[in-house]
């Protein structure tokens, strides 16, 4: 029986209702943990943190740069605050906010997005941020996490608590494959590896790596080997993991909702061409914003679902034996 076949996609949840439960168990076990929201307390799943704790709940309303702010500030006595809205609204809107007022000064604020990139489905371009991965990881200091599933959510929303330093938490909208276990303890900077194989790797995050399994099995009826990595700390990279996987399989996949440029692609292409030159593809959005749709069709339109990941792998495997 291979790895692969124990991963099942019977239990479907929301990422983001991970988020919802885990920053409520962080609240019951630290109560310097504050949230804070930008009119989304319901689409951000904090029912229970606000029933339980009103008097660490902030509701700014639509007003995210001062969101930023209110966070950076109240790091400074002591507390931990949690901003959440849409990954848009996280980044883009306030990116001036996060790099003057939380990356520069090293402020323990925890950046929270939901609705992250194309499976925001029919909200449309201008809510589907595809280039936020990219804008985060290049501030220098920040932490960046892209949590598979609502177990892996969960855990990662508790963890980063406990890690001293801003963060950006990117999670989704719709019902995912929840295939993680729910006990799995959430390390930050290490990979996590979800099958073991000889022929290609594949790296994936987000709502990819459910993708990325898919993809393996079909390959695995073609007698293709595949190793699954969850990367879902994009920052700090476990590095370590990535050179061993390609240097054991001779090649590589990257599979992101994404931008192709500036995500998890460019990320690791960066530390095989540093230390271990193999063939890559990546299956990202080619240089295009979205558009309003279900989300399952915009992933096939716009080149991220398993057949995607499939065709790469072919290539990849093709090059490295010419």
């Amino acid at each position: 029986m291979s790895k692969l076949d124990q991963y099942s996609d019977k239990d479907k949840k929301e990422t983001r209702g991970g988020f919802g439960e885990g920053i409520y168990e962080a609240a019951k076990k630290n109560p310097n943990i504050v949230a804070l929201t930008a009119d989304l307390a319901g689409s951000l799943k904090l029912n229970a943190f606000m029933k339980d704790f009103p008097e660490r709940f902030v509701q700014v309303g639509i007003a995210e740069s001062n969101m930023m702010g209110i966070a950076a500030g109240l790091t400074i006595g002591g507390k931990i605050p949690y901003t959440t809205t849409f990954a848009n609204f996280s980044t883009g809107r306030v990116y001036d906010q996060i790099r003057q007022s939380i990356a520069y000064s090293d402020k323990n604020v925890k950046i929270c997005a939901s609705h992250a990139g194309l499976t925001l489905g029919e909200d449309g371009a201008t809510h589907q941020i595809l280039e936020d991965i990219g804008l985060m990881r290049m501030l220098p200091g920040m932490t960046v996490i892209v949590p598979c599933d609502f177990n892996q959510t969960k855990a990662a929303t508790m963890a980063i608590a406990d890690h001293h330093g801003p963060v950006y938490l990117r999670f989704g909208r719709p019902k995912v494959a929840n295939f993680t276990a729910a006990d799995e303890k959430f390390e930050i900077g290490k990979a996590q590896l979800l099958s073991e194989g000889t022929d290609v790797t594949i790296f994936a995050c987000g709502h990819l790596v459910w993708k990325a399994i898919e993809a393996a099995r079909i390959l695995a009826e073609q007698n293709i080997s595949v190793e699954v990595i969850n990367i879902h700390n994009i920052k700090p990279l476990d590095e370590s993991a990535v050179i061993a996987s390609v240097t054991k399989t001779g090649c590589a996949v990257t599979a992101e909702e994404h931008q192709i440029f500036g995500g998890l692609g460019d990320l690791i292409s960066g530390v095989i061409a540093r230390n271990k030159p193999v063939p890559v593809e990546m299956v990202a959005v080619k240089d295009s914003f979205g558009e309003s749709g279900k989300p399952e069709e915009l992933m096939k339109k716009y080149g991220i679902d398993t057949p995607n990941i499939v065709e790469a792998v072919l290539r990849a495997v093709q090059r490295k034996g010419k």
